[in-house]
Formats: structure tokens, sequence, C-alpha cells
């Protein structure tokens, strides 16, 4: 027979959203981050600019 899990805390739970939440406001900050430094002109990004891309065509 099936026994149903035992419930889990509210704290535990808030904990676990806490660090989710946690962890898409540091990616958005280190996004925004790199959009600044993009425009900035100060990035050295991987990714080649559209110039580039017309060159080796």
């Amino acid at each position: 027979m099936a026994v149903p899990k035992k419930k889990t805390s509210k704290s535990k739970r808030d904990k676990r959203r806490a660090t989710w939440r946690h962890k898409a406001v540091v990616e958005a900050q280190k996004a925004l981050s790199l959009g600044k430094s993009i425009l900035t002109g100060r990035s050295t990004f991987v990714y080649p600019s559209t110039e580039e891309e017309e060159t080796e065509s």
C-alpha cells in the first residue's frame, strides 16, 4: 500500500525557493553587467561583432 510522504516544513520550502530565486538574481546581474560593458566598449566579449561577420563572409 502506498504511504504518504512527510510534509515539508514551511521553512525548508521557503529556504529552497529563496535559493532558487537568488540564482536567478545573480544571473540577471551578470547579464546586465555584460550588456553595460558591451555598450561602453570596455568588454572583451567572445562573440564577434556584426562588422567582423560581414568581413569574414
